[in-house]
């Protein structure tokens, strides 16, 4: 259930399989919240016998377990995910610090988008936690370098250029040396801000 390279799956999967020993790769999306009160989602790459033989266990722990594909099929959707969520924080750090720099309030730039084409999952659990100043890591800024040095990798190695994604990383890479490596990865706000010389919060705070 680690999120690893599909390459390390495959290689671990063909060294098991020798032995008899069956596997599936069935890495997790949602972080420590969603891990706590067992509604994590669950990408799933293998045998789909073994799959279905999996499942129930997974779906004890989970909100959503979803079969992607053969082995390493898991974490090439999980690497997908953390693109997407990584872009997320990135544009949403961007529209709040433009809200800020003009003089809205980013609370009310939140209230007024989040029912529309921009809300996502991240919005919702990421703004208040950048307004509020609270960088308690849900998941550390390492780990999604660590993540995201995976998708760079693996898009190499398919050759799929990713300039949004690689820029992302140096981002991250760029506050981790500020001393935000440990943090959530919504500091990845205080990349902008540096920038911007500015501090996303509420106009009440």
């Amino acid at each position: 259930m680690s999120s690893i390279a599909p390459l390390v799956s495959r290689e671990i999967y063909e060294a098991l399989k020798e032995k008899g020993v069956k596997m599936i790769d069935a890495p997790v999306s949602g972080g420590e919240p969603k891990a706590i009160d067992g509604t994590m989602s669950v990408m799933v790459g293998g045998d789909k016998e073994v799959f279905d033989a999996c499942y129930d266990v997974m779906d004890a722990m989970a909100g959503s377990v979803v079969y992607t594909g053969e082995i390493g099929a898991g974490n090439i959707t999980k690497l997908a995910n953390q693109t997407i969520v990584a872009l997320n924080i990135a544009a949403m750090s961007e529209a709040y610090i433009l809200a800020t720099k003009a003089g809205v309030d980013p609370e009310l730039v939140y209230q007024a988008i989040r029912g529309g084409l921009a809300g996502s999952t991240v919005l919702d659990a990421k703004s208040n936690m950048v307004m509020d100043r609270n960088f308690k890591p849900g998941f550390r800024i390492d780990l999604h370098i660590k993540d995201l040095g995976n998708v760079l990798d693996t898009a190499h190695g398919v050759g799929a250029p990713l300039p949004l994604t690689a820029a992302v990383m140096e981002m991250m890479q760029a506050i981790k040396l500020d001393g935000c490596g440990t943090e959530d990865h919504s500091s990845l706000v205080k990349y902008y801000e540096k920038l911007a010389n500015a501090q996303v919060v509420r106009k009440g705070n």
